[in-house]
């Protein structure tokens, strides 16, 4: 049986070299073979499976209608045979580039530390960041493992729950004393509200008023397509803006940015997710990064 498997494989490598080639001997120089093997293996093909592969002239051949099925499917299995093969070969020892995807400050304050370890760990494995608070794309094979917050999609990406976030609308004191404090959700109105500039789920920021769940529209003149911009921002007095609490703990703490509307927070939170392409063929540099962010996350802890 195994020596038929190994025929059958190699049976397809050169069925393909054939079609490539457009000629057995072309094929046969593919191959490594002699022009009268190749005929006879796509002749022993054609009488397995009782129909005719192959269209033979003097001067070319083409395949036909089953031929190019034959070539589609076997096109198909070997691949998924290598991939197979590679992923298994790497359990032992994982190896290759991981691109990973995360929030800007998300990314620099937790995910970046926790690489010197990982690659420590796994000196075989390269790890490539890319830091930007905006949707990057896994599923067009761009990026390996992305770090989402919020409410996710549907796809068909696999995810695991790293955590979660609380958020707060912020300022700073130069900019409360210049413009004075919002008491209520409606007051920021009449304020000016710095935003995220690209489409989120949320088409507002959320509060409790009157024991009921509200969503604000807000509005400003500076907007950002990632959180730390709007830390600086705020930081400079341009105005109020609504984050994560991991990317402001610090300017909370030593009083640079004020937290408002405290009796009005929803006490919502973000999960964040890795999220990528799973399922059995999925490498195993990739798979180890997962497991080694579960290991130093996984938990329902908020940030």
């Amino acid at each position: 049986m195994e020596n038929r498997r190994t025929d059958r494989t190699a049976e397809m490598e050169t069925f393909l070299a054939v079609a490539c080639a457009g000629s057995f001997s072309g094929a046969a120089r593919e191959s490594g073979l002699t022009p009268s093997a190749v005929s006879r293996l796509v002749s022993r093909i054609e009488q397995r499976l009782g129909v005719q592969l192959v269209v033979r002239t003097t001067r070319s051949l083409r395949l036909t209608r089953e031929g190019e099925d034959y070539a589609l499917a076997a096109r198909r299995i070997l691949a998924d045979l290598n991939e197979t093969e590679t992923a298994i070969a790497d359990r032992g020892s994982p190896k290759g580039l991981v691109r990973v995807s995360a929030a800007v400050a998300h990314g620099r304050l937790y995910i970046v530390p926790l690489i010197p370890e990982f690659l420590a760990r796994y000196p075989d494995i390269t790890v490539d960041m890319h830091l930007s608070d905006e949707v990057s794309d896994v599923e067009g094979g761009h990026i390996d493992v992305a770090i989402r917050f919020g409410p996710l999609p549907d796809s068909l990406l696999s995810a695991r729950r790293l955590g979660e976030t609380g958020r707060s609308v912020v300022a700073s004191p130069e900019y409360l004393k210049k413009h004075g404090y919002p008491r209520e959700p409606q007051d920021l109105v009449n304020h000016n509200c710095m935003d995220f500039s690209f489409k989120r789920i949320e088409p507002g920021w959320p509060f409790w008023v009157d024991g009921e769940e509200i969503m604000l529209p807000v509005d400003g003149n500076a907007h950002a397509n990632n959180g730390e911009t709007l830390v600086q921002l705020a930081l400079q007095g341009v105005g109020i803006t609504r984050l994560g609490d991991f990317h402001i703990g610090p300017e909370l703490s030593s009083g640079r940015l004020v937290s408002l509307l405290d009796d009005y927070n929803p006490g919502d939170t973000e999960a964040i997710h890795a999220v990528f392409i799973g399922g059995k063929t999925m490498p195993a540099r990739v798979r180890v990064f997962i497991d080694y962010l579960l290991e130093k996350m996984e938990g329902p802890g908020t940030l």
